[in-house]
């Protein structure tokens, strides 16, 4: 069992960068892939970002292909993720996610997902 914790989040000017850490205490973090989610005002949470256990397969969104980068850190039980030319729209809570899964499978679902951290607020000022 992990518990996420995020941090990093912040107010930004569009066109900006913001680096998101997500550190989950538990063992064996490498059994679990882990994934981003956002939710904006009035908006159902949506999937930005996911890696698997221990091959490091990623699979992003359409809407942030190109500028972001999810990483992890297994050592440090951490994963982060690099956002580059931050737009408006991309204002929203943004939420890390943990499943058991030791493979290279990846997941872009919610309901796939068993834990979940808080949130960190991302603004995006135009």
């Amino acid at each position: 069992q992990v518990q996420p914790v995020e941090s990093g989040g912040g107010l930004v000017q569009a066109g900006g960068s913001l680096r998101l850490s997500c550190a989950a205490s538990g063992r064996t973090f490498t059994n679990y892939a882990m994934a981003w989610f956002r939710q904006a005002p009035g908006k159902e949470r949506e999937f930005v970002a996911c890696i698997s256990g221990s091959t490091l397969t990623t699979y992003y969104s359409d809407s942030v292909k190109g500028r972001f980068t999810i990483s992890r850190d297994n050592a440090k039980n951490t994963v982060y993720l690099q956002m580059n030319s931050l737009k408006p729209e991309d204002t929203a809570v943004y939420y890390c996610a943990a499943r058991l899964s030791s493979g290279g499978d990846v997941y872009f679902q919610a309901p796939h997902y068993n834990y979940w951290g808080q949130g960190t607020q991302v603004t995006v000022s135009s």
